[in-house]
């Protein structure tokens, strides 16, 4: 399913998230898995949703509990922002439901009136997003765009996180679902761009082998995918960005 051509095993599919730290500001890409992912799949038509992504966590792995041992309470945070809305980036929000949320306008669009079967077709869980959302988040389509640095070609825009000092852009990477993006990160050993789904293995982007064509039925536009996938060729080829995928494993 994740690769063309792969062996049929079982393998690691880890759920990622990240802190993003710049200067005094901090703000979470995504959440992971969390326990209200078993609360609203527990029955009903999602149920299904776990029998066919079985989910192995327990409650401290939650993105909460790991911040809270790591010493950051939700206070600390300044945002959360979503890559998109499927719910294993999303499960956790309830947890942070305090915080401003960043996300895509457009991909918030296409997704916030989706129930039942539609939904389940596209990965997202109503429950999990909380009553608070529309009231505190923003839409990165309204921050500041600016010209990437040439040695983040093919990609040649991206929009400035607010506070960030220019080292958070985040980038449209459209095809996996709604609103997909990544961002692009200006760390200490160079540039990092965060991924989130445009590719589950890296084998994909650095050979352009794309996932089993039954992924095509789940993804948002499989054009958009290959497109995406081919400018992450290029970027890796470039060798001046390194790239992280939020599900990268054993494959």
């Amino acid at each position: 399913m994740a690769l063309k051509g792969a062996s049929f095993r079982v393998c690691k599919f880890p759920a990622r998230a990240y802190l993003l730290e710049v200067g005094d500001k901090r703000w979470l890409w995504d959440t992971g898995y969390a326990t209200w992912f078993e609360r609203y799949t527990r029955s009903g038509l999602f149920w299904l949703y776990r029998q066919v992504t079985p989910v192995y966590f327990s409650p401290g792995e939650s993105l909460v509990a790991q911040l809270q041992a790591q010493g950051y309470l939700t206070g600390d945070i300044n945002g959360m922002i979503l890559s998109h809305f499927h719910a294993d980036h999303i499960a956790g929000l309830r947890d942070f439901s305090s915080l401003t949320f960043i996300c895509s306008g457009q991909g918030w669009q296409k997704t916030r009136d989706l129930r039942g079967i539609a939904a389940l077709r596209q990965a997202f869980i109503p429950g999990l997003i909380p009553e608070t959302f529309e009231t505190s988040v923003q839409f990165f389509e309204g921050f500041t765009q600016v010209a990437l640095a040439s040695e983040l070609m093919p990609f040649e825009l991206g929009y400035e996180l607010p506070g960030s000092q220019g080292q958070v852009l985040l980038v449209p990477l459209p095809g996996h679902a709604a609103g997909h993006c990544g961002a692009f990160i200006q760390t200490d050993e160079g540039w990092v761009l965060l991924a989130s789904d445009a590719a589950w293995s890296p084998v994909s982007y650095q050979t352009l082998r794309g996932p089993s064509r039954i992924a095509n039925l789940l993804m948002d536009d499989a054009v958009a995918y290959y497109h995406t996938l081919a400018q992450l060729n290029q970027l890796w080829l470039g060798g001046e960005c390194q790239i992280r995928l939020c599900h990268e494993g054993d494959l």
